[in-house]
């Protein structure tokens, strides 16, 4: 049963992935991290497999999956560590990795994602953002409920932003039909949907004894800004009343990553929203900090799943 009182840790912004998994027994438990060949991606991998998990990097560049593999068994020993395709924003794509997975799944981190791009669109028509940090991963995690049920007592985990604080998922035309393009309206909308998803996902599943939370990794410099400068990434935050970036190491920024896919504090945990190691509260105006309440509103919760699952079946 999921309790309301805010979970609380011993952990803080400072705190890396291998010391939130210290002393975590993760033998012959099966993980799968979206993007899991470079920034956070790899360190979460990296502290998992640490723990003795066998990971399987999911990524768009299977060489570079090679590379991190490579290097994550070199430093911790595990020689399990594998590798498979996936383009989250390709359809058939997703539903390959879904089919040639087999057996149980313990922990899933929904971690791959874009920021802030140019105007882009999939096949189908969808926008970039929206199609590859939401959609890839409800297919993708929807496809793999039988897998993660399986498991008894899954964890998955989704990685958001505070730039949900920008934008709620705008129902009326998230696909900006209508309005202008802006790239991080986009890149907000599909944060929220990030943390929408972990809401709807948990309703629906901790009968199956899978829960999901999201998450604020924090500012880390990664190519997940290939779009963007740190000289706007910082102007923009000043703007919002947030100050200069309070820049994490690529280990730091994984901890959170790590934290909700692993701590004992978070069994049958979910619905929630983590930063810096820690549950937030609501954010605060002036603030970058906290959750926006309509990212965790259970109505829109629901009609975000609904609509997804509309868009993917089109």
């Amino acid at each position: 049963m999921m309790t309301s009182t805010r979970v609380n840790t011993p952990f803080s912004r400072d705190t890396t992935a291998r010391e939130v998994v210290k002393g975590i027994d993760l033998a012959c438990r099966r993980a799968v991290v979206t993007g899991g060949a470079s920034g956070i991606g790899v360190e979460t991998a990296r502290a998992l497999a640490e723990a003795g998990a066998d990971v399987t990097l999911a990524v768009r560049n299977p060489d570079a999956g090679q590379e991190a593999a490579a290097d994550i068994t070199a430093t911790t020993g595990n020689e399990h560590v594998l590798v498979a395709p996936l383009d989250l924003a390709d359809l058939t794509s997703v539903n390959a990795f879904v089919a040639n997975w087999d057996g149980p799944l313990h922990i899933l981190v929904n971690n791959a994602g874009i920021m802030a791009s140019p105007e882009m669109r999939t096949p189908q028509g969808w926008e970039m953002q929206f199609a590859t940090n939401h959609l890839g991963h409800f297919a993708l995690t929807t496809g793999l409920r039988p897998a993660l049920a399986a498991a008894g007592g899954a964890r998955v985990v989704s990685v958001s932003s505070a730039a949900h604080l920008r934008s709620p998922v705008v129902f009326d035309d998230i696909q900006f039909e209508r309005r202008e393009y802006d790239p991080w309206l986009a890149y907000g909308q599909s944060k929220t949907a990030n943390v929408l998803f972990a809401v709807e996902a948990t309703r629906r599943w901790a009968d199956d004894g899978i829960f999901t939370n999201s998450l604020m990794p924090g500012a880390i410099r990664t190519n997940l800004q290939r779009y963007i400068s740190d000289e706007e990434l910082d102007r923009m935050r000043a703007a919002s009343g947030g100050g200069a970036a309070y820049w994490k190491t690529t280990e730091q920024g994984a901890a959170t990553s790590v934290l909700v896919a692993t701590s004992p504090l978070l069994d049958s945990i979910g619905g929630r929203y983590f930063e810096d190691c820690q549950e937030a509260g609501p954010n605060q105006p002036g603030t970058r900090s906290g959750y926006a309440p309509y990212a965790l509103d259970p109505e829109a919760a629901e009609r975000l799943w609904q609509v997804s699952e509309t868009l993917l079946r089109a």
